[in-house]
Parts: structure tokens; sequence; C-alpha cells
């Protein structure tokens, strides 16, 4: 009958053995290649995908910091501080309440994806936008409605510019769906549903805010193999230079550009200077009814005819200035 045990003697060799190498000691078979797997927070974005996001969303982040220091007339920054992969539920329970969410539609062949402005965010720009200083106030409350409208408008630039960011990987023609203050009522996908988020700290002056870009893997799926750095380079470099010089063209169109209109000129002493009263009358050296010069970015353009349109103070363009200061009339 075969033994099922070793004796003493033949344990005592079998250890000698290992311990002079004539027994190579072997792990059991399979033992590792057991990974420790978190079903309640799959990984579904690799770290190519999401370094690519990061890398497009730096230049997203340069884009608009750039529009609105123009929009805005302030120093503003925008910078990506993390990208990572979470669940939907633990992106809703890291927001503050009331916010700005926006739930908007990619395209009509992806899916939703939702843009979360933070409350010190919104406010110093409605501050600014509202002729204020910049300033959050001092306790967080609802937006009303003008200021939802204004934001709204924000908002789809936000968006606008997202196409260009994504246009290497896949055509986005993004839609606002809806814009909401509590975020507990955006349940737009589950709960445990993996997205991929992407925080952009936004620096206002002194105020520091946080933009939140949150895309659901769901609505990624079947784009996630062109998410890689090579192929957003590459779809850029291949571009038709009329391609570019048209995106150029787009955006010089956009840029805003400062315009004044010389209601007249005056010449005083000093004396007189320091003798004005509420209620004097300066004489400005221009006859009733003769046009104003109208510059943009401090030269001379336009001639006009001052008037009012509404309540509003206005001029009425008349003819332009060309480079030999010669009229013409329109």
């Amino acid at each position: 009958m075969a033994r099922d045990t070793l004796t003493q003697s033949e344990i005592d060799s079998l250890i000698s053995a290992i311990s002079s190498g004539k027994i190579e000691d072997k792990a059991t078979p399979g033992q590792e290649e057991y990974q420790v797997y978190d079903f309640r927070r799959p990984t579904k974005f690799s770290k190519e995908q999401l370094k690519t996001m990061h890398i497009m969303h730096d230049n997203y982040s340069r884009i608009m910091g750039n529009f609105l220091t123009a929009f805005l007339r302030v120093p503003v920054k925008l910078e990506v501080v993390s990208v990572a992969q979470v669940t939907y539920e633990e992106f809703l329970y890291s927001l503050p309440i009331p916010t700005l969410m926006t739930i908007f539609n990619m395209s009509s062949d992806l899916g939703i994806a939702m843009l979360e402005t933070n409350p010190a965010f919104v406010f110093t720009m409605i501050d600014l936008l509202f002729g204020g200083e910049g300033k959050p106030p001092g306790k967080i409350r609802e937006l009303t409605e003008i200021e939802l409208s204004v934001m709204k408008q924000i908002i789809e630039r936000f968006l606008d510019n997202l196409r260009y960011v994504w246009k290497g990987i896949v055509p986005l023609s993004p839609q606002i769906e809806s814009m909401d203050t509590n975020p507990q009522f955006n349940q737009v996908i589950s709960s445990s549903e993996t997205v991929a988020l992407i925080t952009i700290s936004a620096q206002i002056k002194e105020v520091q805010g946080f933009i939140n870009l949150c895309f659901p893997y769901i609505t990624l799926d079947r784009t996630l193999q062109n998410l890689t750095a090579q192929h957003w380079f590459n779809q850029f470099q291949q571009a038709p230079e009329r391609t570019k010089a048209g995106d150029i063209e787009k955006s010089l169109y956009l840029a805003e550009v400062e315009t004044t209109v010389i209601l007249g000129q005056a010449t005083i002493t000093l004396d007189d200077y320091f003798q004005l009263q509420e209620g004097d009358v300066l004489a400005l050296g221009r006859q009733s009814g003769e046009p104003l010069e109208v510059l943009v970015e401090n030269k001379t353009v336009f001639l006009a005819q001052p008037g009012l349109k509404g309540k509003h103070l206005a001029v009425q363009i008349t003819g332009w200035i060309n480079a030999k200061d010669d009229f013409y009339e329109s």
C-alpha cells in the first residue's frame, strides 16, 4: 500500500536540498495571477486615456483663460489640477450646494456630459459683469433668473470651445440640456456609473474657484479607441493649412476691440481747472451737427452723428476715414 506521508528523514532531506539549491523552490502554480478588483469602482479608463484628457484640457484651460481675461477685463488663470475616474455618486457628493450644474449633450451620436461651475467662480464673474469689483457674496445663495441668463451665455462659450480640443478625437456639437443649482437633482445616469472627472482651478483676481467637467464612460465608450495622445496630436498635424487659417480667422473675428467716440476737446488753464464747479460749461470747439470721430483701438476710423437709441446715448455711423484721412460718405 502506498504511503501518503513523508518520513522525518525524507523531510529533512528535502529541506537540505532546497537550502543547497539542488531543488528549485517554486511557488504554487497560479499564485501570482490573482489581482485585486474593486467591483464598486471598476477601472474603465486606462492611464493613457486619462493622460490624454489631461493634455487636451490643459489646452482647453489656456483657451478659456484667454477668453475670460478679455471678456471680464481682469486677469483670469485656468489650470487643470486633476483628472481621475470616480463614480457619478462620488462626483455629486463632492459638490457644494448650491452650485451651477449644466447638463449638455455632446453630440447626437454620443450622449450627455456635465459642466459644474462652483459658486466662488460664478458670483465673481457676475459681480464683474454687473460693474462690481469681482467679490463673491459673503453668503452663497441661489442664482436669480437674470444671473442664470447671463451665465448661460458664458457656459455656451465654454461648450463651444470644447469642440476645438475634442475635434482630434471626435466631432462635437454640444447643446445645453438643463441648468440647475442643486446637483442632487441631476440623477441623469446611474449613481454607480464610472465617469472621467476633470477638475480645473479658476483664479479671478484674488478669488479661487473650480470648474468640473464630468464625462460618463457610457458617453465616451465608442470613442475610447481614439483617446490617445498620439491620435490627438496626429489629427491636428494632419489638418489642412487652410483649415488652420480658417480657425485663426474665426478667432480674430470674435476678438473684442475698444471703440471710443470723441465728443470734443477744450484747452483750459490750470487756474480754470481748480475753479471748475458743477454746472460750469466748457466749449468743446466743435460745431453743432459736426460729425464726431470714432476711434477703434486708438485709430480714427469712422465719423458719426450723436443721438439716442431708446434711453441710451448712441452714435450713428455716417462715413469712414481711410489711411489718407479721406472721408467717404456711406
